[in-house]
């Protein structure tokens, strides 16, 4: 059984986000859910929604009703690179720096194997 989620448009840099990703891959869904309320990163919140999704999706799509949530693992995790919003911000002398509000987009695949 296999579920994937998908978040886009997450507007956290990829960079970042990408730290905490690492931490969890691999691990199982509650035990990544576990990790990822204690980091201290502004990404955990996004991966924890996008787990949760990714379990939900699982359990509902599952036709085996003794299916067990808890044996799900964070199979693959991937943050690719989502639009850059550019924004002025006024300078000396009259001229304007680009300022690049990067965005993320996040797929999370679980699976019982």
């Amino acid at each position: 059984m296999q579920a994937v989620a998908r978040q886009s448009f997450v507007r956290i840099t990829p960079r970042k986000m990408r730290v905490v990703a690492d931490i969890v891959r691999g691990k199982t869904c509650n035990q990544a859910l576990s990790m990822l309320r204690f980091v201290p990163k502004a990404a955990s919140p996004f991966l924890a929604k996008a787990i949760k999704a990714a379990v939900a999706s699982a359990t509902q799509q599952s036709d085996d009703p003794k299916f067990d949530p808890d044996t799900l693992r964070v199979s693959e995790i991937r943050v690719d690179e989502g639009v850059k919003m550019k924004r002025m911000r006024p300078r000396a002398r009259g001229r304007a720096d680009i300022r690049r509000r990067r965005t993320s987009h996040l797929t999370v695949r679980v699976s019982n194997q």
